[in-house]
């Protein structure tokens, strides 16, 4: 199955699918979404090796939410969604969709409301992405769009995904369309930007468990039907790990036929699980995989391949 996202006005099949009973995407809920984020991740640091980056990764989610609501974003998407619909491509697909300057303000807003929070290094690098110029700027974030992650500084590469996030999370919750499910591929990239998904999330229904891959940029969900490989769609070759137990709320998902893994939350063992939060601080989980021989699927915005 894949998804489509059509306009409004856009008549739809009328054949029954899964689509119909389960909601295919769900846009983002962006009330609360960072302020959220950020209380798990400081509970999460209280009792995790790694609690100092975690309480990093909080002041950065914390500052999104003020940014998020002093710069709030008012876009027509209606034009760009019958395009994209008729090109059946993702509407805010990250590889051709022409960036507004609206993110270089979040971004300058985002230093600013973090220069207070940081010292050394990370404080360096705020004042150095502040005085860096707008062709600067974009050649950084069409690299990170890019996957050439070598070509961005490391420490730079959180604080620029930050605030292309907000942006694509603004432009996805403005997205006056609705989402249809079809037979296709390429379902292990978001069908609202084409990035590629943070986690897993059994999402907590007293009727039915419904599994949603979580975007890492956009913050949007798409529906993936449990047992089957999230990347390449095999079934055969499927394992479940946890360094809890049987019971974790934090699990991996790997499959022997691509030899990829991705986590697996579930909001029934925990409802306060969070996509970035919980996988950030599972990095134990992702050693016990690397050791296994699996490659992760998926992207952290705190955890960019070349910092692993």
């Amino acid at each position: 199955m894949s998804i489509r996202i059509i306009p409004q006005d856009q008549p739809e099949k009328s054949d029954k699918t899964t689509a119909e009973m389960i909601p295919p995407l769900l846009f983002p809920r962006l009330k609360n979404l960072y302020s959220r984020r950020a209380a798990r991740l400081r509970d999460l640091a209280a009792k995790n090796p790694l609690g100092d980056y975690l309480r990093f990764a909080a002041v950065i989610a914390e500052a999104q939410e003020i940014v998020l609501y002093d710069h709030p974003l008012h876009m027509d998407l209606h034009a760009r969604l019958v395009q994209s619909a008729s090109e059946e491509k993702p509407p805010l697909d990250i590889h051709t969709l022409p960036r507004d300057l609206h993110w270089h303000r979040l971004l300058h807003s985002l230093i600013a409301e973090l220069k207070p929070e940081m010292s050394g290094q990370a404080l360096a690098v705020l004042e150095n992405l502040e005085k860096a110029s707008a062709s600067e700027l974009e050649t950084l974030a069409s690299a990170l769009f890019a996957g050439e992650f070598a070509q961005v500084s490391s420490d730079k590469s959180p604080f620029i995904w930050a605030a292309l996030s907000i942006y694509w999370a603004q432009m996805a919750s403005l997205i006056p369309g609705k989402a249809r499910a079809e037979y296709g591929e390429q379902r292990q990239f978001c069908p609202v930007c084409a990035s590629k998904p943070v986690a897993s999330v059994v999402h907590m229904d007293p009727n039915d468990s419904s599994r949603y891959l979580h975007c890492n940029l956009c913050e949007s969900e798409w529906y993936v039907t449990h047992n089957k490989c999230t990347y390449c769609e095999q079934t055969r070759d499927l394992h479940y790990w946890s360094l809890d137990s049987e019971r974790a709320a934090v699990k991996a998902e790997s499959c022997g036929d691509c030899g990829t893994y991705l986590k697996l939350l579930y909001q029934e063992k925990n409802p306060a699980v969070d996509p970035v939060a919980d996988d950030l601080a599972s990095l134990v989980l992702d050693a016990r995989m690397e050791q296994e021989g699996f490659a992760r699927s998926s992207l952290n915005p705190f955890l960019f391949p070349g910092e692993q």
